[in-house]
């Protein structure tokens, strides 16, 4: 990435809408930035409409067993790309002018766990996309790094800065994560309320 590029890639940064695990966003004009380590987000663009959309996800699939709430799913891959293919076809895209660009699998704490998750989410991607039909035009993934990605939706261009694995961005994106899994907890027990 050039000089250009950064300013770029800092002003679209500035101006985003930011989405953490579990969430995706489909934008004409607006930016979406997210920041990933083990998880992948993936970006579909239609050029026609100039509508682009990201998501970020933790885990390739959602499996219903014991103790598993439904909420769970909001992290899974498969929920999370229905979700934003069919977020993007209701504001009018079309699936055979869609490219995807996609990033993460990152092992940013060295462990064998996330280095499997990491490699699950990439090839659960890959093999989503494909089975679609969705061109994968690009895509930065595994390696030991965490990376910022920004989506301009007016260009489909998505910018990826690749930073090294410290501890302080370890626990920044681990505690992302968990404020999310607390969030969504929160959430599913106010559903449960029954006013009357």
């Amino acid at each position: 990435m050039g000089h250009d590029d950064n300013l770029v890639g800092r002003e679209l940064e500035r101006r985003a809408r930011v989405i953490m695990p579990g969430e995706w966003a489909v934008e004409h004009e607006r930016p979406i930035a997210t920041l990933l380590g083990s998880c992948v987000a993936v970006a579909l663009y239609d050029p026609a409409l100039k509508l682009g959309g990201l998501n970020h996800f933790m885990l390739p699939y959602f499996s219903r067993s014991a103790g598993r709430s439904e909420v769970d799913a909001l992290l899974a891959g498969d929920y999370a790309m229905e979700a934003l293919l069919n977020a993007m076809l209701s504001r009018g895209a079309k699936k055979d002018r869609l490219v995807a660009k996609a990033f993460g699998g990152g092992m940013v704490i060295s462990s064998l766990d996330q280095s499997q998750i990491g490699q699950r989410n990439v090839e659960f991607t890959r093999e989503w996309l494909a089975r679609e039909g969705i061109s994968l035009r690009a895509s930065d993934f595994l390696g030991q790094w965490s990376r910022k990605v920004v989506l301009d939706p007016r260009t489909g261009d998505v910018f990826c800065k690749r930073a090294a694995s410290t501890l302080a961005i370890s626990q920044r994106i681990e505690s992302r994560e968990q404020a999310y899994a607390r969030r969504l907890a929160a959430s599913k027990a106010q559903d449960n309320i029954e006013l009357f």
